[in-house]
Formats: C-alpha cells, structure tokens, sequence
C-alpha cells in the first residue's frame, strides 16, 4: 500500500499507482504552494534533495516555524513543500506502525519497481477505470456517487459515463425512490444479500457520502467531533454499527488506554431493530474489538443511549465489563 488522495488521504494497492498519475501531473490548486513556489522555489527542490540523500522524512524533520503553531491545518514551509512533492508524486507517503505523521520517501523506493513500470494510461481512461471500479464497490450509484469515490470531478466524467454504458463496463438502471438515474457494474448480483457486522468510521466508504448513505439505509449520520459539546446529539467520534444490510445503531467510542479499556460513551439504537438481536451482535463485535486493541481490562458502557442498559448487560457475559 502506498498513500495519496483519493477521497481523501487514502491507503491504495501499489498496483494501481499508474491510475493516480494523471492526478499527479495536474496542476496544484493549493495556495499555500503557489505562495511558497513564489517566494522559496528553491526550497522545494532542497527539500526532495534532502530525501534523497539522506532517506525518509517526517513533516518534523524539516521543521521551519517561528513561534507557536496556530490550531489545525497550519502548515510551516518544511509540511507545504512536503506535501507538494507528495501531490506531485515525487514522493510517496506511507505510514509506520505505531506512527501518526505521513512519511515522505522518493516514490521508486516505496512503489515496487513493476508497478512503476506500468504503462501510464491517457487521463480519460484512468478515470473511465476509476469510475468502474467505483461501481464495483457501491454495487448501485447514481453519477455522482461514482464521480464522489475517488473525487472526481463531475464536469470531465460526465462524458465518460455514456461512454462506459455504451462499452457495456456500466448498466443504466433505475432505483425505486431515486430522483436520479443509476447505474451496476456489469457483474453486479440480483437480488443480492448481504450479510456483514462492522463497527464503521466517520471515514468509511459505506458512510462517507452522507447522501448516498441517508438514500440507502434511511441514516442520517454527521460527525460531531467539531461540535460544541452541550449540542452534540450522539457523541464526539460515533460509529454507526453495519449489521446485514442495514445501520441499525450507533456508539461513541474511545480507547482508555492507560486502564486499558473499551469506553461506549453513548449508545443509540435506529427506530424499528430487533433490540435484543442487535445489542447480542453489537456486543459481540465490541468484544472483538477491544481484543485487538488490546483493551484487556473490560468495556465501560456509560449510561447515555437508549441501547446502553441492554448493551452493559449483554457484555456482562463476555467481559469484566462495568
């Protein structure tokens, strides 16, 4: 796996490093870039000099600010110029274990030497791939569910989506409550059943379009980490709990790592579940997780959420839970 935008920083198949080139060689829109190109265009070629040379980089390692760091996203000169050349694919991003900053090495040491060897397709067909591949994974979408997977943008896909119908990579179809039309892969089952259970991120692609999420499952879900406190209404990192096809609950979770515990901060059942059905599953795969988290000391559950009285005594069975 290597790093780099897709829908947002993304972990992606190496294999498919030539399907992002064209993104690569576009121009930057970022104006904290064209600024420092303006002003230190040297410095950028310093700074993949540096890489070079020396080997991987942390934002850290090139650290160039004076005085205090301002909340959020600012960037000093050394991140900018990092991320620049990150953008540009002449470094290549990846994590360590155990590690949050985004290291920086020159792609032909992260990418394997085969993949980059692959040939790299005109922009149009890279998307045209991107779009199907898309399809693939959502099974039904509407044209803009495709275009959101990998952020593309709509003006440019438009076209491709007819050429697709017609090369028979994407079959026009149309959803019952949808406004707009749909499309399947070509490979796509029907009827088709799913049966899953997952606790999903804020960042999974089964939530990440909260439209397509609310047209599917009926789940109207926004992250609250920005929030206020006093005017959240589920809690500050909430996961909504995937069971068959259908969102059927959500938990605010936080690791307690110090205690090594599981804290359920909140929990909320969507109207109509099978309560009992639900909370067994859910408790199951809350069991789960704190085992590979290494949570070894129990699962808290507060009193918040009309689940949680059921849920705490689900997980009284399976864990030293409070």
């Amino acid at each position: 796996l290597f790093e780099y935008w897709v829908h947002e920083a993304s972990h992606v198949p190496t294999a498919d490093h030539h399907l992002y080139r064209w993104r690569m060689a576009s121009p930057h829109r970022w104006g904290a870039f064209r600024r420092l190109m303006a002003d230190r265009a040297d410095y950028v070629e310093e700074v993949l000099r540096r890489v070079e040379t020396d080997g991987p980089v942390v934002a850290g390692d090139l650290r160039q600010r004076q005085g205090p760091k301002a909340p959020w996203w600012d960037y000093d000169d050394g991140k900018i110029a990092l991320e620049a050349l990150f953008h540009d694919g002449r470094l290549t991003g990846y994590r360590r274990s155990n590690d949050f900053a985004r290291v920086y090495d020159l792609t032909e040491r992260v990418i394997p030497a085969e993949h980059l060897a692959m040939p790299t397709p005109p922009e149009h067909e890279a998307r045209k791939e991107l779009l199907v591949r898309a399809a693939r994974h959502h099974g039904v979408a509407t044209f803009e569910d495709l275009t959101d997977y990998h952020r593309q943008r709509n003006p440019p896909c438009r076209p491709l989506i007819a050429e697709l119908v017609e090369e028979g990579r994407l079959v026009a179809a149309d959803v019952e409550g949808w406004a707009k039309p749909a499309y399947l892969h070509p490979d796509a089952v029907r009827p088709r059943r799913v049966s899953a259970r997952a606790l999903l991120s804020p960042f999974d692609p089964v939530v990440w379009n909260r439209d397509r999420t609310e047209r599917l499952f009926g789940f109207r879900y926004r992250i609250e980490i920005y929030v206020p406190e006093p005017k959240r209404q589920y809690g500050y990192y909430v996961l909504p709990f995937l069971l068959g096809d259908e969102l059927v609950a959500r938990v605010d979770l936080k690791a307690d790592r110090t205690a090594r515990r599981l804290l359920v901060q909140s929990a909320f059942g969507e109207p109509g579940i099978d309560e009992r059905y639900v909370v067994d599953e859910l408790a199951g795969e809350l069991t789960s997780m704190a085992q590979w988290l290494g949570l070894d000391d129990g699962i808290v559950v507060a009193p918040r959420g009309d689940l949680a009285p059921t849920l705490r005594a689900a997980l009284s069975s399976r864990t030293p839970s409070r």
